[in-house]
């Protein structure tokens, strides 16, 4: 019997991310289920009179029937806007002026640790995009410096 710790000792088997393979593949996926079949079967040509009938009991009060509208009219929303006042980010210096400011902004409640794990990675990003900016200028002026000087 094989061991090893990561998986409580047994890895017989196991493939390698250390699932089980039984030589059952399962379904394709996008295969519905019968049931999931019968059921749109049924449905089929009747979304425009199911639809009608639902907003009619709505409009009369039905809450549940008011609550299933409205859920397809104004879905939840994902993510909340966040409005913070961030200090400048134009050069690899204010990267870390920008971080401070969101740290200190998520330990007084202004953001989520979340919303600022957010902006803390646009931030990173933009970092990245001005140092490639910067190695790239270096780079052409060190080419043009190298076409110009004179060879041995």
């Amino acid at each position: 019997m094989a061991t090893d710790g990561k998986y409580g000792g047994n890895t017989e088997g196991r493939d390698a991310k250390g699932h089980f393979s039984s030589g059952n593949p399962g379904k394709p996926l996008g295969t519905r289920h019968k049931a999931t079949l019968a059921a749109l079967a049924l449905l089929s040509g009747e979304a425009e009179g199911l639809t009608r009938k639902v907003v009619e009991m709505a409009l009369a009060g039905d809450v549940t029937a008011l609550r299933l509208c409205l859920e397809r009219l104004v879905p939840p929303s994902r993510e909340a806007l966040v409005s913070l006042d961030l200090p400048p980010l134009e050069t690899k210096a204010d990267a870390g002026h920008v971080l401070s400011f969101l740290l200190r902004a998520a330990s007084r409640g202004e953001v989520t640790p979340g919303e600022a794990e957010k902006l803390a990675r646009l931030v990173s990003e933009h970092h990245k995009a001005v140092q490639l900016t910067e190695i790239e200028e270096r780079l052409r002026r060190l080419e043009e410096a190298l076409a110009v000087a004179p060879g041995p």
